[in-house]
């Protein structure tokens, strides 16, 4: 089956081609799954935004531009969901912590549990006899890609029907999405279970599924759990309270670089390099921190690709590294013989757990890490504390900031 291609140049040909379906058509057909292939009511941009070879300023101005914020508005919120989940995750931190933690101590449980190692696999080979909920599995481990509302059916599923650990599945998805990002995929994960909106779990239904799918499932409504409460009980003391966003140390015009590219952002030419010292460029593979077992070979080609399109972009030849012993980048900056590591933003995940640990390492050589944020981020997370609400008010303001500008 066909992957999408992890260049710009893909990115935006697919974007200039989705871009008359942002309107009315987008706003009609987004919820409908058509299956593997057949995605055409959705841009299927997210593996490129999720990398920021084309980002949201770019689909949202492409947006707006072609349908008028009316017509456009359901894309254009669909967009800045990305923004505040991001942002979210950025206000309490403490939540993806206690996912990865809570991810590692599922792991050992199943390497424990027979049977629960028995249905976790079924459930991740698509063999649970229910029809839909094989036929995703089956869908993302091929193409690394699944519709949201599919996203949403499944998770649910694993969840209240199969009764399989919330955390197992967000990292079979996290293992497994070309567009896979900590915060949406967990936070998305959370918000199924009712930990994210608490109280309001999400319910997969049978007239729902065969709805979306036009008629492709048709499960009988005793095939699904009747959900009456969501995962509330796992977490009695609520979530933690919101943090100030953490200050960013931008780079120094004065002080000899290193540049790093991650596929956090791919578009490191829109930053200002040519005002730096810089010494020496690497890109950084770090797709491998996503889970403790092995992430899927499309992702970590995916991420490849885009960060090789990256330095060509940018007009560098980069050294390449991976995020193995966090001591191998102060290695790398000091032998290019700078004192600072400039990099765009790497928001909460796992990336920037593997940075945290490189933080000692570094510092005993004097070399800081700098970072870009962007407009975009600076324009949204502010208002990312609580739900969606907050943020959807604040979108006139958003989009004259960045889109706008």
């Amino acid at each position: 089956m066909h992957r999408p291609i992890a260049t710009r140049a893909h990115g935006l040909e697919r974007l200039e081609n989705f871009v008359p379906a942002m309107g009315r058509r987008y706003a009609n057909g987004r919820n409908h799954d058509r299956g593997p292939g057949r995605h055409k009511d959705v841009s299927v941009l997210s593996p490129y935004i999720r990398r920021r070879l084309v980002t949201e300023e770019e689909v949202a101005a492409a947006a707006l531009a072609a349908h008028g914020p009316e017509n456009a508005e359901k894309f254009v919120q669909e967009v800045i969901w990305r923004g505040y989940f991001k942002g979210w995750l950025e206000r309490r931190p403490q939540v993806w912590t206690r996912y990865a933690e809570g991810v590692r101590a599922d792991l050992e449980t199943l390497d424990l549990d027979r049977r629960l190692r028995r249905d976790v696999g079924r459930a991740e080979e698509g063999r649970t006899g229910l029809a839909c909920f094989d036929a995703w599995a089956e869908e993302l481990v091929e193409t690394g890609y699944l519709h949201n509302h599919a996203r949403m059916w499944f998770a649910s599923i694993w969840i209240f029907t199969l009764e399989l650990p919330w955390r197992l599945g967000a990292d079979f998805f996290y293992r497994h999405l070309l567009d896979g990002d900590a915060a949406s995929n967990t936070l998305g994960w959370r918000w199924v279970a009712g930990l994210h909106t608490r109280g309001k779990p999400y319910r997969a239904q049978a007239w729902n599924i065969a709805k979306f799918t036009g008629g492709r499932f048709t499960p009988r409504e005793r095939d699904l759990a009747e959900v009456t409460e969501g995962l509330e009980a796992e977490e009695p003391d609520g979530l933690p309270p919101v943090q100030p966003l953490r200050e960013v140390a931008e780079p120094d015009a004065h002080a000899p670089a290193a540049l790093l590219i991650t596929d956090e952002d791919c578009r490191v030419e829109e930053f200002d390099l040519a005002g730096l010292d810089i010494r020496g460029t690497a890109t950084l593979a770090a797709s491998h921190l996503r889970s403790p077992r092995p992430v899927a070979e499309a992702v970590a080609r995916f991420e490849a690709d885009a960060l090789a399109d990256a330095a060509a972009r940018a007009g560098v030849s980069p050294a390449r590294l991976r995020a193995d012993h966090p001591d191998l980048l102060a290695r790398w900056a000091a032998e290019a013989g700078a004192t600072q590591i400039v990099t765009p933003y790497v928001t909460r995940g796992p990336l920037h757990d593997w940075l945290m640990e490189a933080r000692p390492a570094l510092e005993a050589r004097g070399i800081a890490i700098r970072e870009w944020r962007r407009d975009w981020d600076s324009a949204i997370w502010p208002h990312a504390t609580a739900g969606f609400f907050k943020v959807k008010k604040k979108i006139p303001q958003i989009l004259e900031r960045t889109v706008e500008a």
